[in-house]
């Protein structure tokens, strides 16, 4: 297994400023990069910088989804990969308090990045180099095919661990993209953490290892040319197209939550009525119990 290759110049870089809620910096700080390089012929390797962690934040997302861009209008159809410059960590998920406190966040960067890549016009291929969280995880499986580090990091989605539910975007990204019910139940109601032969032996990561692994899978299956026929982008929107239907529909989904959740309420207080009700005749039977 190997790493991206550090000799190999950059077709571009994005600087990131630090948009990060824990950040004790100035908002307009250096804080890390998103670097475009070609370890080989028609492939686009983008690898995040942004310590400690690459949690996914405004400035990220965006980063993202301009680099996505170049490599679409500036060069030939290929393979798009994506990696970490962070040894123990691809992504570990979104930082809340910046997701949850900046307006426009879901709706303009993170469920745009998450469907551009569903539906990106060339195959493309997570290096997972370390640990993949929560939204780290969900970046990961919105690419179409993953490579997962044999000897370091879990892939976990911990939502519940932590008490925060998936929004329907979310779920229906693992929905369609796993295919076993029983895995599905494993990664969203028992949350758990997988390691490299247990993500592989579920059907989370097509392959273990690394770029050099990536580079071969990418040849093996001929990936490379399979977007030159421009229609790779409109395939992956009809297999996708559940989840696509929600991320185009953000405030539907928030809406449909809120439902959800006033109707959760509405049947606990039902329950509670009912509850006090059958306390109620309970008593009023052992009442006349007692008096006979």
């Amino acid at each position: 297994m190997s790493s991206p290759p550090s000799h190999t110049p950059p077709l571009f870089t994005l600087p990131l400023r630090n948009s990060s809620s824990s950040s004790n910096s100035s908002s307009s700080s250096a804080a890390g990069s998103l670097t475009c390089t070609s370890p080989a012929a028609d492939i686009y390797l983008l690898t995040l910088n942004s310590p400690p962690d690459n949690r996914l934040t405004t400035e990220v997302c965006q980063a993202f989804l301009l680099a996505l861009d170049i490599v679409e209008q500036t060069h030939p159809a290929g393979v798009l990969m994506t990696t970490s410059a962070i040894g123990k960590f691809y992504s570990n998920g979104l930082d809340l308090a910046h997701a949850t406190g900046t307006p426009g966040f879901w709706e303009d960067s993170l469920w745009p990045l998450f469907r551009r890549l569903l539906t990106y016009p060339m195959p493309t291929l997570a290096v997972l180099n370390g640990h993949a969280f929560a939204g780290g995880l969900m970046l990961a499986m919105a690419h179409d095919y993953r490579i997962f580090n044999p000897h370091r990091g879990y892939l976990c989605l911990n939502e519940l661990d932590f008490g925060v539910a998936l929004l329907p975007p979310m779920s229906a990204l693992f929905r369609e993209k796993v295919g076993s019910a029983a895995t599905y139940r494993g990664v969203v109601l028992e949350a758990k953490r997988y390691d490299a032969g247990a993500a592989l032996g579920e059907g989370l990561v097509d392959e273990l290892g690394g770029l050099e692994e990536a580079l071969g899978l990418v040849r093996d299956r001929r990936l490379a040319e399979k977007g030159r026929s421009g229609v790779y982008g409109a395939m992956k929107r009809e297999m996708y197209r559940e989840t696509l239907g929600l991320l185009r529909d953000e405030v539907g989904s928030r809406e449909a939550g809120g439902r959800v959740k006033r109707e959760e309420e509405e049947g606990r207080t039902r329950a509670r009525m009912r509850v006090e009700e059958w306390r109620g005749l309970r008593g009023k039977e052992k009442g006349g119990k007692a008096r006979l």
